[in-house]
C-alpha cells in the first residue's frame, strides 16, 4: 500500500504516539475471523471501513498513518485532556466514533457535567471533559464503555459476539 499520507516514525504528535501504540496492542496484527464482527482486519483497520485497501498487506506504519488522518485528526481526540483522548480514541476506533462519543457524554453527566448526548465531540463536550475531575471521568467512561459492550453481547443474536466479551470488558476498563 502506498500512503501519500505516511509521516516519518517519530514525527507524530507525543499524545498520538502514545495513544496509537496502547491502541495496536489490542488490535495486534491480521485476523479473518469469521465469528468477528468486525471482520478482516489488520492492526485493527477492517475492509468494511477501507474496501479498497489490502488490508492482509497492511504495514503498521500504514495502519498508524490511517489512524493519525482519518480518526486522531478528523475526530479532534488531541483536543481532550490527554488520557481521556487516548482512552475514546482507542474506543472509536473499537465501536465507532459516534457510540465512542455516546460513552463519553454519558460518562460526563455521571460526573456532574450535563452536555447533550448528540454522539459528536464538539465545543460543548470538550469543554466539559476539560473541566471534569480527570480520575472519575476516566472510571465513569470506562464504566460506560462496559455497559455498552455488555449490551452488544446480550442483544445480538448470534452467540458468537459473546465470545469477545471479557476482550472487549478488558479493553474496556484498561
Amino acid at each position: 500500500m502506498t500512503n501519500t499520507y505516511l509521516q516519518p516514525a517519530g514525527s507524530y504528535p507525543p499524545a498520538f504516539a502514545r495513544a496509537v501504540a496502547l491502541l495496536l496492542v489490542d488490535e495486534g496484527g491480521y485476523s479473518c475471523d469469521p465469528a468477528d464482527p468486525g471482520g478482516e482486519t489488520n492492526f485493527g483497520i477492517s475492509r468494511r471501513e477501507y474496501p479498497h485497501t489490502d488490508i492482509k498487506s497492511l504495514t503498521r506504519d500504514d495502519a498508524i498513518a490511517i489512524y493519525f488522518r482519518d480518526w486522531w485528526r478528523r475526530y479532534c481526540y488531541s483536543d481532550l485532556p490527554g488520557p481521556i483522548g487516548a482512552k475514546l480514541f482507542g474506543l472509536a476506533v473499537n465501536i465507532g466514533p459516534a457510540h465512542a462519543a455516546r460513552c463519553l457524554q454519558r460518562a460526563l453527566r455521571a460526573c456532574g457535567r450535563p452536555v447533550e448526548e448528540d454522539a459528536l465531540v464538539g465545543a460543548g463536550t470538550r469543554a466539559a471533559a476539560a473541566a471534569a475531575n480527570q480520575l472519575a471521568l476516566m472510571a465513569a467512561l470506562r464504566s460506560e464503555a462496559a455497559g455498552y459492550y455488555r449490551l452488544l453481547a446480550a442483544n445480538e443474536h448470534q452467540n458468537s459476539v459473546s465470545e469477545f466479551l471479557n476482550g472487549w470488558l478488558n479493553r474496556a476498563y484498561e
